[in-house]
């Protein structure tokens, strides 16, 4: 299939399939604009409720070139809006409330309780907007033992037990370069939001959602808890993978690759390419047992080659290769560029920067990054207006 024949019903009226529905976003880095962004992605009017000063997202590197912008807030906070408010002062308050009186999705990922002692918690938004769909992502989710404390990504990866699996099986636990823990539960949180809204649609009810970075990582730990309340012994792999062999990076002759096996049918098509059918027989337990052995000859057989050569070999094949890339390479990349996957967006600045598209394409309702992240309270004005505050009031808000 081509992209044309993908889209060929596609319309052009709607921003998306959430087209029409509000959220209000009351965040900081980095669970909670994740969050908001899928949804602004998929097209609904996401309203980013950020402190006059600008929050932390503003200030993490890595900064664009020549620019004050930074990378991690042009990448989250594309595709909404920006109205610029204390939450801790009394017409911040009330103004908040009155937007959230028409809001859909509420999402926020403060510490448990702090939004209640600012009057802006679940009971007191419900108050206003009873069918409320209201989104809280914690590290430790809203209650338990552990639900007061502070909860950073790290910290979840580290408590979850999934950084204990990850890394150098010589070396020791290692956290993920990314904000594994931030992302994936910022993932739940949409998701978590659009099927409470499906309910609310259905009869009516709105209610309080609730996702902890520690409980979306363990959901993500692909049944390592399971095994771990079973006593099953887990080990980490680094590169290779627990449930086959060989697999593993190799080094080429120009570079690395991701090469290997995953099935029985995989094996003998590849001990036909190292003509080493005397091996052929080897089942998955076997190979396992046998990982160091079969590593160093495919490992042999890839250092005498180039990474294109492999890629090449193993896609005639039908066996599972990539290249290492780094995430320079991408942008270059024919396969990315016809995904769409990095979209050219103009900055507040002027210059253009290649950003990160949706993941999820809808065949009907089409997606994209449709413009840049907003400067501190750009849509203040707008969106006052949208609330029925006349130029004296704003005036007033303006310099309160």
């Amino acid at each position: 299939m081509n992209k044309s024949e993908f889209y060929l019903n596609a319309r052009t009226d709607l921003k998306g399939p959430l087209d029409g529905v509000r959220v209000i976003e009351a965040t900081t880095t980095w669970a909670g604009p994740m969050a908001a962004c899928v949804l602004a992605d998929f097209g609904a009017d996401v309203i980013k409720v950020e402190h006059p000063d600008g929050e932390v997202i503003r200030r993490l590197p890595p900064v664009i070139p020549d620019s004050s912008l930074t990378v991690p807030d042009q990448t989250v906070n594309r595709n909404k809006r920006n109205l610029a408010i204390d939450l801790r002062s009394d017409a911040g308050r009330e103004v908040f409330l009155k937007l959230a009186s028409t809001a859909d999705i509420m999402i926020e990922n403060f510490r448990p309780g702090t939004l209640s002692k600012w009057g802006l918690g679940y009971e007191q938004v419900k108050a206003v907007k009873p069918d409320i769909v209201y989104v809280s992502i914690s590290g430790f989710g809203q209650f338990g033992e552990y639900s007061d404390r502070v909860g950073y990504d790290p910290l979840a990866q580290s408590f979850s037990g999934w950084a204990s699996l990850n890394g150098d099986p010589k070396g020791g636990p290692t956290k993920a370069p990314t904000y594994l823990g931030d992302d994936v539960s910022g993932l739940h949180g949409a998701l978590g939001a659009m099927a409470a809204l499906r309910h609310r649609d259905q009869t009516g009810e709105g209610q309080h959602v609730d996702v902890a970075l520690v409980d979306a990582l363990m959901y993500q730990s692909n049944g390592n808890p399971t095994s771990g309340a079973l006593g099953i012994p887990l080990e980490r792999t680094g590169n290779q993978f627990g449930i086959a062999a060989p697999i593993n990076i190799y080094e080429c002759q120009d570079g690395m690759v991701f090469a290997g096996v995953l099935l029985d049918s995989h094996w003998q098509v590849m001990c036909g390419l190292l003509d080493r059918m005397d091996l052929a027989l080897l089942g998955m337990i076997e190979r396992i047992s046998r990982r160091d052995e079969l590593d160093e000859i495919l490992g042999g057989w890839c250092a005498e080659k180039t990474v294109t050569e492999i890629i090449e070999i193993f896609a005639e094949l039908s066996l599972p290769a990539s290249p290492v890339n780094q995430f320079s390479d991408l942008a270059g990349d024919a396969h990315i560029q016809s995904r769409d996957m990095l979209q050219p967006t103009v900055l507040s600045d002027g210059r253009e920067v290649l950003l990160t598209a949706p993941a999820a394409n809808f065949s009907r309702t089409p997606v994209s990054v449709r413009h840049r992240a907003p400067d501190i309270g750009e849509h203040n004005a707008e969106i006052l207006a949208e609330l029925g505050y006349d130029p004296e009031a704003l005036a007033g808000l303006q310099d309160d």
